[in-house]
């Protein structure tokens, strides 16, 4: 009996102690909730930041033949994918580079450098020959300058036609240049200078960007680039046999040296 009792009494001992333990814990459930509810912020607040840093890096990985930079210019305008931006030479500094020796401007002729985009699937050809920089004298006269060859760059470089001091706007020449022309080594190096950093070539490939300069005659009146359009009025896709709308690009927004 005594040792039934003894039992019974540590069976009573042990089922208090469980009752103990489940009715009475050593952390309250609310402050294991606390707990819980921290582990999950912290969790989540370092999950926040990894995002934009996750963006950031797929951003740089990201192959960079899928879009092309975006063209800085003066003026741009664009049809059907393609893009002409221009960019006038206004100031000396931007010619140093490319004419060491003899500026252009300074024998009053202007470079715009031109820059040519195709973003289709189609190579697009610019007849070079046909484009003209428009410029308005007055109300009533408009005239077109044709662009220059890189030897008549060179004879208006170093050959400058005579000008009027008290004349304020004259009759624009045609383009300088043919055999009569004097040519020695600066002829030469003017007229490779005026080349090498022409237009390579008429025909922007799918994809692709062409730059260069023009060049056009303006015997020092620079300031009517306040009324000038850059026209290019012949601009075609070669796949399809097929013309684009002219371009007239306004080039107001630079104004004059």
């Amino acid at each position: 009996m005594k040792y039934t009792n003894r039992c019974s009494g540590l069976s009573r001992s042990a089922a208090t102690q469980r009752r103990g333990a489940q009715g009475n814990p050593v952390h309250p459930p609310g402050i294991e909730g606390v707990k819980m509810r921290k582990f999950y912020y912290n969790r989540m607040r370092k999950f926040a930041i990894f995002i934009p840093q996750l963006a950031a890096l797929l951003v740089l990985v990201t192959p960079a033949h899928t879009q092309q930079r975006p063209l800085k210019a003066a003026s741009i305008e664009s049809h059907e994918g393609f893009t002409i931006s221009v960019m006038p030479w206004t100031e000396a500094a931007q010619y140093k580079e490319k004419f060491p020796k003899k500026s252009p401007l300074a024998a009053g002729v202007l470079a715009i450098q031109v820059t040519l985009r195709n973003d289709t699937d189609d190579s697009i050809k610019i007849n070079l020959d046909r484009i003209r920089l428009l410029v308005t004298l007055s109300e009533n006269d408009r005239q077109q300058i044709e662009p220059l060859s890189p030897s008549g760059l060179a004879d208006a470089v170093l050959h400058p036609s005579a000008q009027d001091p008290t004349a304020t706007r004259r009759k624009f020449p045609i383009p300088h240049g043919g055999p009569n022309s004097r040519r020695d080594k600066n002829w030469t190096a003017t007229e490779e200078a005026g080349r090498e950093a022409g237009l390579s070539g008429n025909v922007v490939a799918p994809r692709g960007t062409l730059q260069g300069l023009l060049y056009f005659d303006m015997q020092g009146q620079f300031d009517l680039l306040g009324t000038a359009h850059l026209y290019v009025p012949e601009v075609q896709v070669l796949e399809k046999n097929r013309s684009l709308t002219y371009f007239e690009i306004d080039l107001s927004r630079t104004g004059g040296t």
